[in-house]
């Protein structure tokens, strides 16, 4: 079984049906956004590098903060 993974991210900039995003930290990635109606500013759900869901700011921000710490209990 595979499991896969989307994380939330804050689009930074815009062009068209790219975006540039930040995963928190200052982790910025490139992403296609042709799938949602986002705009600047807003929360993304990103998957292989596509965006695939707008989110509500707090949600993103729980998500974020749960991923944080996940990846923080991994590396003890």
């Amino acid at each position: 079984m595979f499991m896969c993974l989307a994380i939330p991210a804050k689009i930074m900039s815009l062009q068209g049906e790219k975006a540039q995003v930040d995963f928190g930290q200052g982790v910025l990635r490139n992403v296609n956004v042709s799938l949602v109606e986002a705009k600047l500013g807003d929360y993304v759900l990103v998957h292989a590098g596509y965006a695939i869901q707008v989110l509500e700011e707090k949600e993103a921000l729980e998500t974020l903060s749960l991923w944080k710490n996940v990846l923080t209990s991994a590396g003890e």
